[in-house]
């Protein structure tokens, strides 16, 4: 690989800026009032000139979607991985509790992957494969581990078929649609439970949101055919 030259390094090193900046203006303002401006203000820029590295407000809302969901995504993985293979209760565990980690230490981050959506933005297809990283963890750990996820939640074959072939597309193994149904389940819970904790609704509900996530997350492992060994 050929050294960068001092003009591209100088460009990563701008873009570095304004994608730090921001991620700061959505923990104070929210990702609905990210502005060019004020970012451009923050790393000392001219808001025209910001324009030279994000063409549009809606560009820098997707650079930090697909940043913020691989950084996610790595630590899930990462988790998953320092586990022991066989163990598959245990790699569930620390892929979910990975995501609350990352989550909880991201507020601002979390409120844009997972909260509500931003007014007039639509993300755009390269999106979709740092998004579902966690999910394809989960799933994986599900498919390997071959248990028992007990009677079909309903007849849900056809309404799972997009997700399967996702997976299958990717080179991943073809999971049953019981356990793709299992998995999307626990998958908006494992985040519904992190959003509930991130925006108060535990409070006076739940005196330790950890390990009430653990619990949770545990009971959604078992539903989904992963039994400690």
């Amino acid at each position: 690989m050929s050294a960068r030259t001092a003009r591209e390094l100088a460009r990563a090193t701008i873009t570095r800026q304004i994608l730090d900046a921001a991620r700061a203006h959505l923990a104070v303002d929210g990702p609905a009032a990210l502005s060019l401006r004020a970012v451009a203000r923050d790393v000392g820029m001219v808001s025209s000139a910001v324009y030279r590295y994000f063409p549009s407000r809606d560009a820098l809302l997707t650079a930090l979607l697909v940043e913020c969901y691989d950084e996610l995504g790595d630590a899930v993985e990462l988790a998953d991985a320092s586990v022991d293979r066989t163990d598959h209760a245990g790699r569930w565990l620390a892929a979910c509790r990975a995501a609350r980690t990352w989550c909880v230490s991201h507020p601002g981050e979390f409120a844009l992957l997972y909260g509500t959506p931003v007014p007039g933005y639509v993300a755009p297809q390269d999106t979709v494969g740092p998004a579902v990283r966690v999910v394809i963890v989960l799933a994986v750990i599900a498919v390997e581990a071959a248990g028992d996820t007990g009677p079909p939640v309903s007849d849900v074959g056809a309404l799972v078929d997009g997700a399967t072939g996702f997976f299958v597309g990717r080179g991943w193994p073809e999971p049953a649609p019981e356990v793709v149904t299992r998995v999307l389940m626990a998958w908006a819970e494992v985040f519904g439970t992190i959003s509930f904790e991130l925006f108060g609704h535990l409070t006076n509900a739940v005196a330790d949101p950890a390990a009430w996530f653990d619990a949770v997350a545990a009971r959604l492992g078992a539903d989904a055919g992963i039994r400690p060994v």
